[in-house]
């Protein structure tokens, strides 16, 4: 996957009033170019070995869609009290305004677990909530009004320190650049 940095461009907002990772188009090119490099190396490299055959680069291209499949990130759009996150093969979403359960888990590729009252769960990955702070906001808006209905039991407390860990970083890049700090 590409790397995540943040930008003064705002984030794309869709069609129908729902915000979209800023940073997929750029991550999924990076996943195809570095799929067709694998594809265009193991090539070359069987070329120069004499063994290179039809069926071969029919191999090769196969293993090169398989690459591509797992480094391709997760479409990740937003919305007033609802978040999805397409993969794939499928689709997950969940109503913010309706999170039973939200739980970090991971340590080194770290995420959320988002479950709502409705029994929709999906894997959200924090470097999206790092790179797009209307996304963050609408999670945060979400998981507030779950909680002040009382359907948010547990994790409610991830979300606030997810939230402020992020909010002071911001702020802290804000006094810098304006050379406060």
């Amino acid at each position: 996957m590409g790397t995540r940095t943040a930008h003064a461009a705002p984030a794309s907002a869709g069609r129908r009033g729902h915000v979209v990772d800023r940073h997929w188009r750029a991550d999924a090119r990076h996943a195809l170019r570095c799929s067709l490099a694998f594809i265009g190396l193991i090539m070359l490299l069987d070329w120069g070995a004499g063994g290179l055959t039809l069926p071969r680069a029919g191999l090769w291209a196969g293993l090169g869609g398989l690459v591509l499949a797992v480094l391709l990130p997760s479409r990740v759009t937003a919305g007033d009290g609802w978040l999805a996150v397409r993969g794939l093969v499928r689709e997950r979403r969940v109503r913010t305004d309706a999170l039973v359960a939200v739980r970090r888990c991971g340590s080194t590729a770290v995420c959320l677990v988002l479950r709502d009252a409705h029994g929709q769960w999906l894997e959200l990955d924090l470097r999206v909530l790092d790179a797009n702070p209307l996304i963050r906001h609408l999670l945060d808006a979400g998981a507030r009004r779950s909680a002040e209905r009382g359907t948010l039991r547990h994790g409610a407390d991830v979300v606030g320190k997810l939230t402020d860990r992020l909010d002071g970083r911001e702020a802290r890049a804000v006094l810098k650049a304006s050379g406060l700090r």
